[in-house]
């Protein structure tokens, strides 16, 4: 299966999977929020470059706003986490090509260490992101704190859970020099 082709068959999956089970997902507490499409844009392939991972994760967050009917909340958090992950990509993977050979980021390909710190600021980075835009209209700043920390802990264990049940079959890079 082409790179393409799979990465658009978790597009799809992880969008519906959020708007047609997690958004259904009667609220456990008013303070958490579980999302896990944007694992979508933490799942590309390193070779994606700048100008495509903006567009990408413009796209994803803009489709999510189309079901939820949030004008540009999803898109902005998206943006900005397809932003920041060439930048906490290059400062988690070793320099050295000769033992980085995977193609995209996984625990087997970044080991579980730096892999874990990728997920979780990236997540966080994107929960607080979207909270800050929600909350900017009402809110006080414990409550703001809450909702950042509560669904970034729900994602990250969500994000764990599908890592571990469902581990990816990674393909090594044919090209490291």
């Amino acid at each position: 299966m082409s790179d393409f082709l799979r990465n658009m068959i978790r597009f799809a999956v992880l969008i519906l999977l959020q708007v047609y089970v997690l958004n259904r997902i009667p609220h456990l507490h008013r303070f958490i929020t579980p999302y896990l499409y944007f694992l979508f844009i933490l799942w590309l392939p390193f070779s994606v470059s700048r100008q495509w991972l903006l567009l990408i994760g413009f796209i994803t967050g803009l489709t999510l706003d189309y079901f939820t009917m949030t004008p540009g909340l999803h898109a902005a958090a998206c943006l900005l986490i397809a932003y920041v992950r060439p930048f906490l990509i290059t400062i988690l993977t070793p320099k050295d090509s000769t033992e980085f050979n995977y193609r995209e980021p996984s625990p087997r390909a970044m080991q579980w260490t730096p892999y874990l710190v990728y997920v979780f600021v990236l997540t966080l980075l994107h929960h607080g992101y979207m909270v800050f835009l929600e909350w900017m209209s009402v809110g006080s700043f414990l409550d703001f704190i809450i909702k950042v920390i509560a669904s970034t802990g729900i994602s990250l264990l969500m994000i764990l859970a599908v890592e571990l049940l469902f581990p990816r079959k990674l393909k090594f890079r044919t090209n490291t020099a």
